[in-house]
């Protein structure tokens, strides 16, 4: 699985870890979580530009790394003169250090292109924006997101259930809006309540991407002829004299979008944006099945849902799955299958994950420091900084209490 290395970057002192299926990041604001899923996304980004032809070694420079690539994510101003990170795919080894990017070739043949979509917690202002060339100054991630939300609508043919509440979204080609749709009422993304802006667009882009990503792998690999025509398209885009290098880029990206892209790697902050506790969980659980949805067997193991959290509730949910997941085995073990149905009534069978699947990691605002949270018995530690803040409440309560007690004394 890959592997992240950071020393002096942005509010990071030093931490390494592993990206695996499903990966967490919990903490205080300002400790880190999106910087860390950010560079995850710029390092997945790179490996895969240069598995695809797009770019060449010479081209991912330096300056490049900072002046594009970081910047993407508004994240050029976080390097400093100590900054390390080394970053370990499966066909790419980054290195950058003292100014310098290293891009070493790996001895690995098993790659599977994925679609990378990075999601911003501003993505609320999504349901009032048609298309991202209305914004001015916002982050590229955001840019792409607004764009792919667009294909996402004009991609739906049928409405579609919300795991929030017991409504649906609809969309209308004609006004080119989207519709939430509930018992009795029928109100545009726009008008409707802060949960809905936050999730909705999330929701069916992820789904999009997903269903995207599942049609490529029924359709099995490249053909010669398809792999011919694709690189001679590439040769083509690199020759012409009328693009210049950003409408390369984007020629590219757009033709590499009609070849093999056989995982999906969702990067999610703040999934609980606005969300009661309730529709956290069913949103979780939604997320963690479009991670399941192509994986057939081990080899398939690529895609990977990558989430920045300040919930509790998550956390909460997350451990139900993973213990969902290791009792549907016991059930199965023991030929009781008739017991899957009860188990599906608590948690869908579709987002049971193993907990060799998940790492979740804390981030420490004062240290600077990032460790990963242990997993005794196979059930993520309660021991963490949003369990810790739950029970600091019950604390002070009680502490509120004694002062009571003693007006009575």
């Amino acid at each position: 699985m890959p592997k992240i290395e950071i020393h002096d970057f942005g509010p990071i002192k030093a931490g390494s870890l592993d990206v695996s299926r499903v990966t967490v990041f919990v903490g205080n604001q300002g400790s880190g979580k999106s910087t860390v899923a950010k560079l995850i996304s710029t390092f997945l980004w790179m490996e895969k530009v240069l598995v695809r032809g797009d770019y060449t070694k010479d081209h991912l420079t330096a300056e490049n790394f900072i002046a594009e690539r970081l910047s993407y994510h508004r994240l050029s101003g976080y390097s400093k003169s100590a900054t390390k990170l080394i970053y370990e795919g499966m066909v790419y080894r980054f290195a950058y250090e003292n100014d310098k990017l290293h891009i070493d070739e790996l001895n690995t043949a098993h790659y599977i292109l994925p679609h990378i979509m990075y999601v911003p917690a501003e993505r609320g202002i999504v349901a009032s924006v048609g298309n991202a060339a209305k914004l001015k100054n916002i982050s590229g991630a955001l840019s792409e997101f607004i764009t792919e939300y667009g294909y996402a609508r004009e991609a739906l043919s049928d409405s579609v259930k919300l795991p929030i509440n017991e409504t649906s979204a609809e969309y209308d080609r004609t006004s080119g809006t989207i519709y939430i749709c509930g018992n009795d009422y029928r109100v545009s993304l726009a008008d409707a309540a802060s949960g809905f802006q936050s999730l909705v667009p999330l929701y069916l882009v992820s789904q999009y991407l997903c269903n995207s990503v599942k049609s490529v792998k029924s359709s099995g690999s490249m053909s010669s002829d398809e792999k011919r025509r694709f690189e001679k398209q590439l040769e083509e885009i690199a020759g012409d004299p009328n693009l210049n290098e950003e409408q390369k880029r984007i020629a590219r990206s757009s033709l590499g979008k009609k070849y093999n892209k056989a995982a999906f790697v969702n990067i999610v902050e703040e999934p609980e944006l606005n969300l009661s506790p309730n529709a956290q969980k069913r949103f979780l659980y939604e997320l963690l099945k479009l991670n399941n949805a192509v994986r057939k067997n081990e080899t398939d193991a690529q895609n990977k849902v990558i989430i920045t959290t300040h919930s509790p509730y998550l956390m909460n949910f997350l451990s139900i799955s993973i213990h969902g997941k290791a009792l549907s085995e016991k059930i199965n073990s023991f030929g009781k299958t008739e017991l899957l149905k009860e188990l599906s009534a608590i948690v869908p069978l579709g987002a049971l994950t193993a907990n060799d699947d998940v790492s979740i990691y804390q981030l420490d605002e004062t240290k600077g420091h990032i460790s990963k949270l242990p997993s005794p018995h196979g059930i993520p530690s309660d021991d963490n900084f949003l369990n810790n803040m739950l029970g600091q409440g019950n604390d002070e309560f009680d502490a509120l209490l004694e002062i009571e007690e003693k007006l009575e004394c």
